[in-house]
C-alpha cells in the first residue's frame, strides 16, 4: 500500500471542491478524477484521451490510495466533468495549494503577463481563442493565479481582477504596456506593493514626456539630478548583448506623473545586440514606484522578460499548450489550470532535468511521481537582492 494520504497531498487541496454533477449520475469520485488528471498532466498527458489512457495504465498504482468505485473514467467523462467544474472554484483550490508552498520573499518580482492559447478557438460556434493572464512569482517559480478572457484586449479588465486575488505586500509588480493604467498602478500601491510598468504608445503624452525628460537630462550629462546607471554585458551562442539601465528621479519634466499614485521614478533600458556582425538597437521606457534604485529596476525588467522562458516557453515546448484542441468553455480553462499545477510542481523540484524530461521520468518512475504528488516541494535557496558593484551613482 502507498504510505500516503490525499489530505497531505497536492491534490488534497482540491478535496473540498463542490461536485457539479447530479448525485445519481456520479459513477466516479470527483477527487479521484482530479488526482488522476493532475498525475497524468505531470507525466506528459496533454488532453482528456491521454489522461484517461494514463489512468488505465496506472490503475493498480492509483488503486493504492483512490477508491475508484467504477474503475478509470473514460476520456469523454473527464472532458464532461472538467467542463462542468466552475473554473473560478478550481482556480481557488489551485491558489490555496500555491499559498501553502510559497515562501514570502520581500521584494520578489511578480510578473503579470498574458498568453493566447492559439488553437482553443471554435469558429463554428463563434468562440474566440482563450487568453489567460497569469501572475508568475519569479523567485518562488510558481504561478500565483490566472484569469481567463476571450481576447487580449480584455487584459485591462482582467489584470485588476487577478491582482485582487493575490497577496502582494512587499513585492514589485511588473506589467507590460497593456497594463500601464493609472487605476492598475493605484491598486498595486493600495495592496502594499510597488510597480514597474512598461511604457509605450498607449500612454502617448506620458511616453513623450518620459522620453523628453531623459533627452534633457542626458544633454546636461545628468548633472544635478537623482539618477543611477547600471550596464551589463553578455555573450554566448554567437551573440553579444549590452544593456544599459538608467533611472531618473527628477519628474519635473513629467507633469502627468502626478496622475499616477506612488510614481517616483522613470526608467530607460538601452539594448544593443550583435549577431553575425549585424547590430540592432532598442530603447524602452518605464515608470515605477521604486525610487531610483537601479539594481531593483534592472532586476524587475530582467525578471519580467524571464516570464517568457520560465512560464510561456515551458508551456509551449514542454506542454505543447498551443497545440491543445480542447475548446469547450470551462474545460479549456480548467485544463490550463492543470498545466499550471504541473509546471509549478515541476519547477519546484530539484531533480537535474528539464521540464520535458521530468515529465517523462514521472511517467516511468512511480517513486518520483509519488514524491511530486505527496511530498512538499524541495526547499529553495535563500533569495535576496544583491548589490551590484557596477552601479554608478551620478
Amino acid at each position: 500500500m502507498c504510505e500516503t494520504t490525499l489530505d497531505r497531498s497536492l491534490a488534497g487541496h482540491f478535496s473540498a471542491l463542490e461536485d457539479p454533477r447530479c448525485p445519481i449520475k456520479r459513477h466516479h469520485n470527483l477527487i479521484d478524477m482530479i488526482v488522476i488528471a493532475i498525475a497524468a498532466t505531470l507525466c506528459g498527458a496533454d488532453g482528456w484521451v491521454a489522461i484517461a489512457q494514463f489512468g488505465r495504465t496506472k490503475r493498480p498504482w492509483f488503486a493504492q490510495f483512490l477508491e475508484l468505485p467504477k474503475g478509470i473514467p473514460a476520456h469523454d467523462t473527464f472532458g464532461r466533468v472538467f467542463g462542468l467544474l466552475a473554473p473560478e472554484a478550481f482556480e481557488t483550490c489551485f491558489r490555496a495549494w500555491v499559498a501553502s508552498i510559497r515562501e514570502v520573499i520581500p521584494g520578489e518580482i511578480i510578473a503579470i503577463d498574458g498568453k493566447t492559447l492559439r488553437r482553443s478557438h471554435d469558429r463554428a460556434k463563434g468562440l474566440a481563442a482563450l487568453h489567460v493572464v497569469s501572475a508568475w512569482a519569479t523567485a518562488n517559480r510558481v504561478v500565483l493565479g490566472q484569469v481567463a478572457t476571450d481576447a487580449k484586449s480584455n487584459e485591462i479588465t482582467a489584470i485588476p481582477q487577478l491582482l485582487a486575488l493575490l497577496r502582494l505586500q512587499g513585492c514589485i509588480v511588473t506589467i507590460d504596456a497593456m497594463g500601464c493604467q493609472t487605476k492598475i498602478a493605484e491598486q498595486i500601491i493600495e495592496q502594499g506593493a510597488d510597480y514597474v510598468l512598461a511604457l509605450k504608445g498607449n500612454q502617448g503624452t506620458l511616453a513623450t514626456e518620459v522620453e523628453e525628460a531623459f533627452i534633457d537630462a542626458d544633454a546636461r550629462d545628468y548633472a544635478g539630478v537623482d539618477t543611477q546607471m547600471h550596464e551589463t554585458h553578455e555573450h554566448g551562442h554567437g551573440r553579444v548583448e549590452t544593456r544599459r539601465y538608467r533611472t531618473l528621479g527628477d519628474l519635473s519634466g513629467v507633469p502627468r506623473s502626478a496622475l499616477w499614485k506612488g510614481m517616483n521614478m522613470i526608467g530607460m533600458v538601452e539594448s544593443q545586440r550583435e549577431v553575425a556582425g549585424k547590430i540592432t538597437r532598442e530603447t524602452r521606457f518605464y515608470i515605477g514606484s521604486i525610487a531610483t534604485d537601479v539594481a531593483r529596476f534592472a532586476r524587475a525588467v530582467r525578471d519580467h522578460w524571464g516570464v517568457e522562458n520560465d512560464l510561456h516557453w515551458s508551456l509551449d515546448v514542454a506542454f505543447r499548450e498551443d497545440d491543445c484542441r480542447v475548446r469547450e468553455p470551462g474545460a479549456r480553462e480548467n485544463l490550463a489550470v492543470l498545466r499550471h499545477i504541473a509546471l509549478t510542481r515541476l519547477k519546484n523540484d530539484n531533480t537535474k532535468l528539464g521540464i520535458k524530461n521530468k515529465r517523462l521520468k514521472a511517467g516511468w518512475d512511480e517513486r518520483y511521481l509519488t514524491k511530486l504528488l505527496f511530498e512538499a516541494p524541495d526547499a529553495k535557496p535563500k533569495t535576496r537582492v544583491s548589490d551590484s558593484p557596477n552601479i554608478s551613482v551620478a
